[in-house]
């Protein structure tokens, strides 16, 4: 990803604006133009599935000039505004009673996966010398929700913008990362057509970003057969850690003032509408219109299309997510980052499949 470019996004995707129609409507046809070849590639090789093609596709054209400038603020609409759409389409046909049921069950492997992350990055910060401001943000990003999470705290925290950039380029660069190989892994570690649920679990605590978890659950979806299943799973698990921003942010918050006002300076303050992920009340609302449908006799199926226009939806957003990669550049900012990225990623996967253990959900 072009490290300056994302936190601009970022910025942007957060309520600055997105821009007019006319804008990103060239980058959101070009997105739609990596998305169907690569659709119907998933239909013929579940295996790999859409989401995959479309991250491959797009890193392999990659950012460009002429792509940046002239299909940028699109490319932009499309890896934020889209995911986020196709992720409340995923609230129909979800019961709340399911929802209730997943966020309960995957809360203490979140509370701990968190723990982990922010305690390694706090390590490593102290051990490698990492600036303490991207070790806050690597670790924030790595345990809660990726780039949004950066988006989020980066203020708070006062970071600038070579920090941000370079966190924001390493979470998607292990974003990517997940989406390509958990699939593989969880099938390497003993996941299978019965382990639906729990791979679910698995993806939705131990990846990043609401973009990756989709792409992995997706494909393992895709790979056995086995509906929306995984993906219902993971997207419910990864919306209840990203509830997450809200304290965290809030904490680092605090922190920030105590500081400021111990060196005589006034604290900051922090925007709300910033943080919070408004689009996880709109996937509510949707799981509510679905669980008043069910319970006055409405069939699950009449929410299929939605359901399969989400999974469209996600491979288009996954298009724009390689085309803000950039693996090359990320490699040149330097390795500290990356390794820490690296630990924290470890350390929460790990957690994650021992509290598994330990709760018997798998």
């Amino acid at each position: 990803m072009a490290p300056l470019e994302s936190y601009e996004s970022l910025r942007v995707t957060k309520g600055v604006g997105m821009g007019r129609i006319k804008d990103k409507g060239p980058g959101i046809l070009f997105c739609l133009a990596i998305a169907v070849p690569a659709w119907l590639l998933g239909q013929a090789f579940p295996v790999i599935g859409g989401p995959i093609f479309a991250i491959l596709a797009g890193m392999a054209i990659n950012r460009t000039p002429l792509v940046r400038n002239s299909f940028g603020p699109g490319i932009t609409f499309v890896s934020k505004k889209v995911l986020q759409w196709a992720v409340i389409l995923l609230g129909f046909g979800l019961d709340l009673a399911v929802i209730a049921r997943t966020g309960v069950q995957s809360l203490p492997i979140i509370v701990c996966t968190i723990t982990t992350s922010l305690v390694i990055a706090y390590a490593l910060h102290k051990v490698m010398h990492i600036p303490s401001k991207t070790s806050t943000l690597v670790g924030v990003g790595s345990s809660i929700c990726g780039g949004s999470a950066i988006a989020a705290a980066a203020p708070v925290i006062d970071a600038d913008a070579e920090e941000v950039a370079q966190s924001i380029s390493v979470i998607f660069f292990f974003n990517v990362i997940a989406a390509l190989f958990f699939p593989v892994l969880g099938s390497l570690i003993g996941f299978d057509t019965t382990s639906g649920e729990a791979f679910g679990i698995f993806a939705g605590t131990a990846v990043n970003d609401t973009s990756s978890v989709t792409a992995a659950a997706s494909t393992w979806d895709s790979m056995w057969g086995l509906g929306t299943a995984t993906l219902d799973k993971a997207v419910t698990v990864k919306l209840t850690r990203t509830l997450a921003i809200i304290p965290i942010t809030l904490v680092l918050a605090f922190i920030r003032v105590r500081r400021e006002r111990a060196a005589g300076v006034e604290g900051a303050k922090v925007n709300f509408r910033a943080i919070f992920p408004f689009f996880i009340l709109w996937f509510v609302v949707a799981s509510v219109i679905t669980t008043v449908a069910l319970a006055h006799g409405v069939s699950a199926t009449a929410f299929v299309p939605a359901k399969e226009l989400s999974k469209f939806m996600i491979v288009t957003a996954m298009a724009a997510i390689g085309l803000n990669s950039d693996v090359v550049k990320l490699v040149r900012t330097g390795g500290k980052p990356v390794a820490l990225g690296a630990c924290c990623w470890a350390g929460i996967t790990i957690v994650s499949l021992i509290m598994q253990h330990v709760l018997g959900i798998w």
